[in-house]
């Protein structure tokens, strides 16, 4: 075989060129005073059901965008555009995760002298987001009653990168086998001092803290 003939991609190389976007993206955040969460769950996990919460909890005490991001459809950004606050689709086309890249060219879009707290709901997937930084200030993860509780030992990454977690659909909780305790254990201990909250999108249970936790995470 002729050497040199076969180049060899480079990980580092992709990560580093968005670690510096990333940055890019933080500063432009930082200099119009918005904070940003960086939201990442399985495919139904409730994030979006989460977000739309959020806007009623702080409806009149922050200004929310939302960026949302999906491998096609823009089913997500039609439901949060329904509650009047300004929202950005991205479809990635068969990515599994948003980037900086990605959401630098959101920005545009965006009136950010008009937003207080941008809410990024990242591509339902529990591996691949985690991986990319965004330019946020907090990383949430969510995971419902129906997914089981083992999700820590099969995904610790994203429970160890993450500055909360959100253990929705808890209404469910008197009908499915899902041990709570056993895993906030987990979760505790890949993430010892992450948040963490119980919140049923259906009946409000929980929301009331969550939105606490957005505001005291302003920037």
């Amino acid at each position: 075989m002729q050497e040199g003939r076969y180049r060899i991609p480079v990980v580092e190389k992709i990560l580093s060129t968005n670690d510096q976007l990333a940055e890019e993206n933080a500063r432009r955040f930082d200099r119009f005073g918005v904070s940003v969460v960086n939201i990442m769950a399985a495919p139904g996990g409730g994030k979006t059901s989460l977000i739309l919460c959020t806007i009623e909890a702080l409806r009149g005490q922050r200004r929310i965008g939302v960026i949302e991001g999906d491998v096609a459809s823009q089913v997500d950004s039609q439901r949060i555009a329904a509650a009047e606050v300004p929202v950005v689709q991205i479809n990635t086309g068969g990515q599994c995760h948003l980037d900086a890249n990605m959401i630098r060219g959101a920005l545009s879009r965006l009136p950010l002298e008009q937003i207080d707290l941008l809410l990024i709901e990242n591509v339902g997937n529990l591996i691949c987001p985690v991986g990319f930084k965004l330019g946020e200030h907090r990383r949430v993860a969510i995971t419902s009653v129906p997914e089981g509780d083992d999700k820590p030992y099969k995904y610790p990454a994203i429970f160890q990168a993450v500055n909360a977690v959100v253990i929705n659909k808890l209404d469910l909780l008197p009908y499915l086998d899902f041990n709570l305790t056993a895993f906030r254990e987990l979760v505790r201990a890949v993430n010892p001092n992450v948040a963490l909250f119980d919140v049923s999108c259906k009946t409000g249970q929980g929301i009331e803290e969550w939105a606490a936790w957005l505001m005291d995470a302003d920037v």
